[in-house]
């Protein structure tokens, strides 16, 4: 299985990286991890991943032996990294696979881009590894049914990097909401607004001698290279993104659907477009998404073009609105108040993401379900695929309560997505 570039350019596509082949679709026994023990991870992808790079080396409990990127331009940076953080050389690899072949590996962490995210859990779980896996959850809502599949099945510990679950901020002001702090929740509204520039309209080009462009691709089909397209471009394209909604808005859907309790909407809008820049981009910039649950309501609220004003973040990131107050929460404050406006109670907590890397390793220790279990990351992600496939087919979307998929033909049509040959996800 161990592929090197050579190998691959030369053809090795369709015998070596079929996933679910036979090196790893066998189903392997959870792996004793001793209390004693650090888990010793791989990480893949090395945008976001640098960060994750960073936190796993600084927990007590792990140990990063391998960085891995498509990309050989941005290894560097992380072995230094982890050297200095953490205290050891990382192996260096361009392809995560071998990652997978080192039976001393107890987990992958995947921050790869979206399209990736699904393949390569399944692969590691097959392959018996953990995995920490960068939000969204999948690529699209079919490939969401699959990992949990696949988690249950090798009994992986699979966590979604949706940070906040594991806040103190947050888990304090949940609490509160579950226990009537507000009253009955009719609505909870989440709010994400960003500068971000134009990426104007790109051209072919020659794809850089350092990037392995072949395999950065992977599952989905093959494009041309665009001089506009990596490291970060490729999030406003559908082939390979989810747009601003899966993005950044699942981490607020993920608490609004933690506060009101709910899971399957019963109808889902999505009003908007592309107003501020006429260039490449091919999801929205501007939305507002709404999800009835029949009786409670989540409202995500994007503008990426644009800063945030004080009176844009008076009620924190997420807003919930009870029948005898409100609570607003963030990643270092939640204040409540009363119908008057008032604050009747408040506190403030640190953040950041070691809470949730600490989380999902004791859940491997311990043989337990982590804070952001795959499972929970599958419902939220699911719904911001929900409010893309309502903005792209201009339809307002009825949700089967049986299949709880849209009853639309054009949105169905985009539950799932084609693969390049020999790369659809196999359980």
């Amino acid at each position: 299985m161990p592929l090197d570039r050579r190998a691959f350019v030369q053809g090795s596509l369709a015998a070596g990286m079929v996933i679910g082949s036979a090196t790893y679709n066998k189903p392997v026994r959870a792996k004793a991890v001793s209390p004693n023990e650090k888990i010793v991870v791989g990480v893949m992808g090395l945008s976001r991943g640098k960060s994750l790079v960073n936190t796993f080396a600084s927990s007590p409990n792990a140990i990063v032996e391998y960085v891995c990127d498509v990309d050989k331009r941005r290894i560097p940076a992380s072995t230094s990294l982890t050297t200095k953080v953490g205290g050891n050389t990382p192996q260096e690899v361009t392809d995560f696979r071998r990652i997978l072949d080192d039976k001393k590996v107890d987990a992958l962490v995947v921050a790869a881009p979206d399209h990736w995210h699904v393949p390569a859990t399944i692969l590691a779980c097959n392959a018996g590894k953990h995995v920490y896996c960068e939000k969204p959850a999948s690529h699209n809502a079919q490939e969401g049914e699959w990992v949990i599949e696949s988690a249950r099945k090798h009994n992986r510990t699979v966590q979604l990097g949706t940070q906040r679950r594991s806040e103190p901020s947050f888990i304090e002001a949940i609490g509160k909401l579950h226990a009537g702090a507000i009253g009955k929740i009719l609505q909870a509204r989440g709010t994400y607004f960003n500068p971000r520039p134009s990426i104007g309209l790109g051209k072919p080009a020659p794809v850089p001698a350092e990037l392995d462009f072949s395999l950065w691709q992977g599952p989905a089909p093959e494009r041309e290279y665009r001089d506009n397209l990596i490291h970060y471009n490729w999030h406003w394209f559908w082939h390979w993104g989810t747009a601003e909604l899966g993005n950044n808005g699942v981490h607020l859907i993920d608490i609004a659907r933690w506060g009101l309790n709910v899971e399957h909407p019963t109808t889902v809008t999505c009003a908007g477009g592309r107003y501020r820049y006429q260039d490449d981009q091919e999801t929205p910039d501007t939305t507002v998404t709404t999800f009835d649950f029949g009786g409670q309501q989540i409202v995500w609220e994007q503008r990426s073009f644009y800063r945030p004003i004080p009176a844009d973040q008076a009620l924190h990131e997420v807003t919930f609105y009870g029948e005898t107050g409100t609570l607003g929460v963030g990643r270092t404050k939640w204040a409540i108040y009363d119908l008057g406006g008032k604050v009747i109670e408040e506190a403030t907590h640190e953040s950041g993401d070691l809470p949730h890397i600490e989380n999902f390793i004791s859940s491997i220790r311990e043989s337990k379900k982590p804070n952001a279990d795959i499972e929970i990351g599958v419902r939220s992600t699911q719904l911001c695929h929900l409010g893309n496939m309502a903005w792209r087919t201009g339809k307002t979307l009825h949700i089967d309560p049986k299949t709880h998929k849209p009853t639309d033909a054009d949105a169905l049509a985009l539950w799932g997505r084609e693969y390049r040959e020999g790369w659809k996800p196999q359980v």
